[in-house]
């Protein structure tokens, strides 16, 4: 392993010569935060530029810490009736539940490469874990290299919303550049988009946003705790006709809302 020599001018001067420098502090080890590691005569990328890269794909989706956690791996079918039936499908809460989880692996395999398709309209009550999927296929993406962007709808329309308020030199971005970050991005996942209150405005960028997705048939996956009949009567027909064609429909039903399930299961363990 290459070693490093303080230059003479990184040493205090009022310090004995015969007492050495303190070891500087170094982030990675391995490296030295250097990004290389020198093996042989040859420089191979240290893991931690891997983790760091990981790291800023994660900022860049704009996945919540919590959110961040989320795996396929932790999605855990138990919290899914084995006896209650789908009314939609004719299948048990499990079987629908384990459908939804397959789907969801099926989109990551396909959109490690490929770039155009249809995608996800996972829809349920709330508390069926349609974010926790929704957060899970983000993960698995953006640990694959992709450019991901994870946007809960009222917080986007919130933020667009916002532009309007700022004063022309604010360094925020322009309601312009919200859109085209959302459009634009390679694989996108809106979450949320379930009984707000929308006003024509909001249900015009929604459209904008779907419609631009489908005509470039870009991925784009879609929760909502309402299913697309419902959902018409907020956004309309026009907007819910395109989401069917941009996105493969699957029903997560749950007889309770699995975070109460979970909190409980935390009291009795205590």
């Amino acid at each position: 392993m290459e070693r490093i020599r303080i230059p003479p001018n990184l040493v205090t001067k009022n310090q004995p010569p015969n007492i050495p420098a303190p070891s500087p502090h170094y982030q990675c080890p391995l490296c030295r935060d250097r990004g290389l590691i020198i093996r042989d005569g040859r420089a191979y990328r240290c893991r931690c530029m891997q983790q760091k890269a990981w790291q800023n794909r994660l900022r860049a989706a704009n996945l919540a810490p919590q959110l961040s956690r989320y795996t396929f791996q932790n999605f855990d079918l138990k919290y899914y009736s084995r006896t209650l039936k789908d009314e939609l499908t004719g299948t048990t809460y499990y079987d629908s539940a384990r459908h939804c989880l397959e789907a969801a692996r099926r989109f990551v395999n396909t959109y490690r490469q490929e770039d155009h398709g249809r995608g996800l309209f996972i829809f349920g009550p709330v508390g069926s874990g349609k974010t926790f999927l929704a957060a899970a296929i983000a993960n698995a993406l953006t640990a694959a290299g992709r450019e991901v962007l994870f946007a809960v709808v009222p917080d986007l329309l919130d933020a667009l919303r916002a532009t309007y308020d700022r004063r022309p030199l604010d360094n925020s971005h322009t309601e312009l550049e919200l859109i085209d970050a959302a459009r634009g991005v390679a694989i996108l996942i809106l979450d949320d988009l379930g009984a707000h209150n929308y006003t024509e405005w909001t249900c015009n960028k929604i459209y904008s946003l779907i419609n631009y997705r489908l005509i470039n048939e870009l991925p784009t996956v879609i929760t909502s705790n309402l299913d697309l009949k419902a959902l018409e009567e907020y956004l309309g027909e026009r907007t819910t006709s395109r989401i069917i064609q941009l996105c493969q429909s699957f029903h997560l039903p749950v007889a309770e809302d699995i975070r109460y399930i979970i909190s409980r299961e935390g009291i009795t363990k205590k």
